[in-house]
């Protein structure tokens, strides 16, 4: 297994507008990030993925963008962001952009000219079609609700859009979009970034004479169905490796809807001829309702067990795995598979970060940060979540109150309250008026009083990530063999690592009871070594009886 930097990186996502304010007005922005990196520096990490700071109108809080080389201007400027590339580069800490290439803002200049007229140069720079018998042209549905076609009145033709209306597709058929989406790709890499994070980049080849699809029970086909792994896509990725990415030494990962193990060999393969890694949703599908997300079910830990040691399993020496529970678009994790408690967050936290792969770091997660209790509908600010509840209540599918309680476990904004730095005003994110509502919790959970107590998720964050990179269990933990230990057990999340004679056992109770644990017969060794708990004391055994949300990690070499 050839071994590369980014294999051997934790990953560190700062979601701008929520992570630190620096001048009052409620929006995080640039000098903000720049004023956290010793924080980040001390945590561990050594790559920050940076969601969108382009220029944009913010329909979709930065992922429809009007300039790709210009700085939103809530963020900061061009300077702001140069100065932030090289302060992180000083603390040996890399970026990484996300690339947003399925589509762009209704309000970019390629777009402005495409819908002036029929016959614009750049007409086919997106993807018009005329209207069947009076409607659209064929029956997907926007993942942000309602249909996927927006009637243009000025040119009397329907414009695709799989997202918000404010964000037309791009047609990726058509290589002068191609060239200037590597054009300006280069200017970032020459600039110095450090590599890509790819939004729906499984998305960009369209099925070939965009046929209906299946609406899975609800109002329109999900759109899913006609965009994800189209003919065309490992073709375009290839022709992007080519032109640019091959070019530098970068960090890739493709968010991937839709992948499947077979796909994910080839967008993330071993001979780098298109991606480095990919994101897939089949572990935070796991609690999706039969039409859509919006539910209470709980993650079946069997089903979790399964599922990730089958992309463990499958990738190994063929494509490199991500790892991750939370992002910007999930619920938290540790109010979706534990129970809030800081116990809760560090077993998960060990599950994760002891397995073969790049882990990725959510801004809070290390503290254990929380889903939010936001209330009424008008304190949310995903368009997802707003434009799901109007159109499914409207529609009478489901009744307001129930529909709000599956909101508020699984909104994307969720995700998106403000870091908690302190326990001042409003948990030290701003002097100023924050743009969403911050979690009331922050006077308990916040990165000031964690980093002050030893025994706090942000310092048993520390030493996982210490552990992969720093010690002489590192190359164990990034490149061995993983496999699953009582995969039907239904409360503890058990595996063995193994690699040039080292061998780590994993044992997680991921539960708040006491669970009975017997460690299989072929796991053996003579002098075991505690590497990590969230217990003090702790003694491993043939049979034993696991504490609440209990984790261990044990060299067994």
């Amino acid at each position: 297994m050839t071994k590369t930097w980014w294999k051997e990186s934790v990953v560190y996502q700062i979601y701008p507008r929520s992570f630190c304010d620096s001048d009052g007005d409620g929006i995080g922005d640039l000098k903000g990030i720049r004023s956290k990196l010793d924080y980040l520096k001390e945590l561990g990490i050594n790559v920050i993925w940076l969601s969108p700071v382009y220029k944009s109108p913010n329909d979709d809080n930065g992922y429809d963008i009007s300039d790709y080389q210009d700085i939103m201007t809530e963020f900061g400027t061009m300077k702001d962001f140069d100065e932030l590339l090289e302060a992180a580069h000083d603390r040996g800490i890399r970026i990484v952009m996300d690339l947003v290439v399925n589509h762009t803002s209704d309000e970019h200049p390629w777009f402005i000219e495409s819908r002036s007229s029929r016959d614009n140069p750049k007409r086919n720079y997106y993807i018009w079609r005329e209207a069947v018998d009076g409607h659209e042209p064929n029956n997907w549905g926007s993942s942000f609700s309602g249909s996927a076609w927006q009637w243009d009145e000025e040119t009397q033709m329907y414009y695709l859009h799989c997202f918000s209306k404010k964000q037309p597709d791009l047609n990726w058929e058509n290589p002068k979009v191609r060239d200037e989406i590597f054009e300006m790709m280069d200017w970032w890499c020459k600039k110095g970034i450090d590599g890509f994070r790819m939004d729906v980049i499984s998305m960009i080849s369209k099925k070939e004479g965009l046929p209906d699809v299946p609406t899975d029970g609800g109002l329109y086909g999900n759109c899913m169905y006609g965009t994800c792994n189209g003919p065309h896509v490992h073709e375009y990725l290839q022709e992007m490796n080519q032109r640019v990415l091959s070019r530098y030494d970068l960090m890739t990962v493709g968010e991937c809807a839709g992948v499947t193990i077979e796909e994910a060999k080839k967008y993330a393969n071993a001979e780098n001829t298109e991606l480095n890694m990919v994101f897939q949703f089949e572990h935070t599908s796991l609690d999706a309702g039969p039409s859509d997300k919006w539910c209470k079910k709980r993650i079946s830990l069997p089903e979790l067990k399964e599922n990730l040691s089958k992309w463990e399993r499958e990738l190994e020496g063929v494509a490199w795995n991500s790892l991750y529970f939370c992002n910007h678009d999930q619920p938290r994790i540790v109010s979706r598979l534990g129970d809030g408690s800081a116990l809760s967050a560090k077993c998960i936290g060990t599950i994760l970060h002891m397995m073969q792969g790049t882990p990725y770091v959510y801004q809070g997660e290390e503290l254990g940060m929380t889903n939010c209790p936001f209330g009424p509908i008008e304190n949310y600010r995903d368009l997802e979540s707003i434009n799901a509840y109007h159109e499914l209540t409207e529609a009478g599918l489901r009744q307001p109150e129930e529909l709000l309680e599956c909101i508020a476990y699984k909104s994307r904004d969720n995700a998106r309250t403000p870091m908690q730095w302190n326990d001042k005003k409003s948990a030290g994110f701003t002097e100023g008026t924050p743009w969403i509502m911050v979690n009331p919790n922050y006077t308990e959970i916040n990165a000031e009083k964690e980093m002050a107590d030893p025994d706090s998720v942000f310092h048993y964050y520390r030493k996982l990530i210490a552990l992969r990179r720093f010690s002489e269990w590192s190359d164990l933990i990034v490149y061995g063999h993983y496999e699953l230990l009582a995969p039907e057990d239904p409360h503890v999340f058990a595996y063995t690592r193994e690699y040039q004679g080292q061998k780590l056992l994993v044992i997680c109770n991921v539960s708040d009871k006491k669970v009975p644990f017997q460690v299989p017969d072929s796991v053996s060794w003579q002098k075991p070594e505690k590497l990590m708990g969230n217990y003090e004391k702790q003694a491993l055994a043939r049979k034993m009886e696991m504490k609440p949300w209990e984790a261990m990690v044990w060299s067994i070499s």
